[in-house]
């Protein structure tokens, strides 16, 4: 395993015996995401990323945020999920279009 692997899967086992050791410790009220974005490149490369993801997991590509430009596919351990997701360029274009004006706008 790589440096960065073993850490990441300590802190949740570390993450996990927190939780159980002390269970006054509110929960999160419904799940937990673990979150993988590919590398920013073209749409081409960053489908072929998570398709590799998808077929790493055996899962398929979630078609319902298609429409938003987010091309995903995910796992689920009971309330905790792994999701791979790439934002593909239009997406990320409306993103940046509509935080445009973000600096302009004064609220009172």
């Amino acid at each position: 395993m790589t440096d960065r692997r073993t850490a990441f899967v300590t802190g949740l086992r570390d993450l996990a015996a927190y939780f159980e050791a002390n269970p006054d410790v509110p929960l999160p009220r419904h799940s937990i995401t673990a979150l993988y974005f590919p590398p920013k490149a073209d749409d081409k490369a960053m489908r072929a990323d998570i398709d590799h993801v998808a077929a790493l997991l055996g899962t398929e590509i979630d078609p319902k945020d298609l429409q938003f430009g987010h091309y995903k596919t995910g796992l689920s351990f009971g309330p905790v999920r792994y999701e791979a997701l790439a934002i593909l360029a239009d997406a990320r274009a409306r993103h940046e279009a509509a935080n445009s004006y973000r600096d302009n706008i004064a609220l009172t």
